[in-house]
């Protein structure tokens, strides 16, 4: 096994490359004596790619650098099983793809010795580092990690520097209906609104609503916590309209704001400051004729 291929894992595909605006050093010239190039039918995606979409605007105005600049960093492969000089690409699957847009025969590459394991691990970690995946895609991709390689949270979290709530809460999205998933990766729907859906057997239809009036996640957690009863004595239900508005003065104001409205239609509206400079602006915005 290369020693920059230990050095690298777990670090993403900077520390396998190096710092390149570094002086080149020993190990610096080892990495750059892994690096050649090959032909760009000789290359094919990776099976353990984590991302499913790619943002074609992005692509493209990628494809245009490489039209001018080039290829400025390799693309990360290892070789082929199935096909001896053939290469499975471990991270740079858009660099690739943008080249092919750009007209190019071949591309810059480098080659490493990488199990399945490694080459799943070291694609979550370039996407994430480079490009974010969209929370779903992150999802599955520890998921792969998990169901695939026997990872535990505790495992994932360690290998990605991420707390183990932040990888449970991320997997758990998976648990929501597939429409709500959809509304998810399509981009309708954050992570911080879908996760109080989790469980519900209404998550679509309260995700419709959410959507629809585009609702806060703290506004969906009030609105679920309210679906879920029964109230409390003396507990105010919230309708969902007055969560809109509510979610619309926030964003107004760009200040904290509850609504409490009573059966009746009476009730109070409370706008929360965090400074004086804040309480001016509340202050200057109510004496307004």
């Amino acid at each position: 096994m290369s020693s920059f291929k230990k050095k690298g894992l777990g670090r993403g595909l900077s520390a396998l490359f190096g710092d390149q605006k570094k002086e080149p050093s020993s190990n610096n010239s080892s990495i750059q004596n892994n690096i050649t190039k090959a032909n760009i039918g000789d290359l094919s995606p990776n099976k353990f790619q984590p991302r499913a979409h790619f943002d074609e605007k992005k692509l493209e105005e990628l494809a245009n650098s490489i039209k001018k600049n080039g290829i400025i960093q390799p693309i990360a492969v290892r070789d082929d099983k199935a096909e001896t000089g053939k290469y499975e690409i471990v991270a740079g699957e858009r660099r690739w793809i943008a080249a092919q847009r750009a007209g190019l025969h071949e591309v810059p590459i480098i080659i490493l010795e990488l199990n399945d394991n490694e080459s799943l691990e070291v694609a979550i970690v370039e996407n994430i580092q480079r490009d974010d995946l969209n929370i779903i895609e992150e999802a599955k991709g520890y998921r792969r990690l998990s169901d695939e390689f026997g990872y535990d949270h505790e495992k994932i979290a360690r290998f990605m520097s991420k707390s183990r709530s932040h990888i449970s809460n991320t997997l758990r999205l998976l648990s929501l209906p597939l429409d709500v998933i959809g509304m998810i990766e399509e981009g309708n729907l954050t992570a911080g609104q879908a996760r109080p859906l989790i469980g519900l057997p209404s998550a679509t239809n309260i995700a419709e609503e959410v959507v629809k009036k585009n609702l806060s996640a703290r506004s969906v957690e009030i609105l679920v916590r309210n679906e879920k009863g029964p109230q409390k004595v003396g507990q105010i239900k919230v309708d969902a309209n007055i969560l809109s508005e509510q979610n619309k003065i926030q964003d107004n104001l760009g200040l904290n704001v509850s609504i409490q409205n009573k059966r009746n239609n009476s009730g109070k509206i409370t706008i929360l400051y965090k400074n004086l400079e804040q309480f001016e602006l509340i202050s200057n915005l109510l004496k307004r004729n």
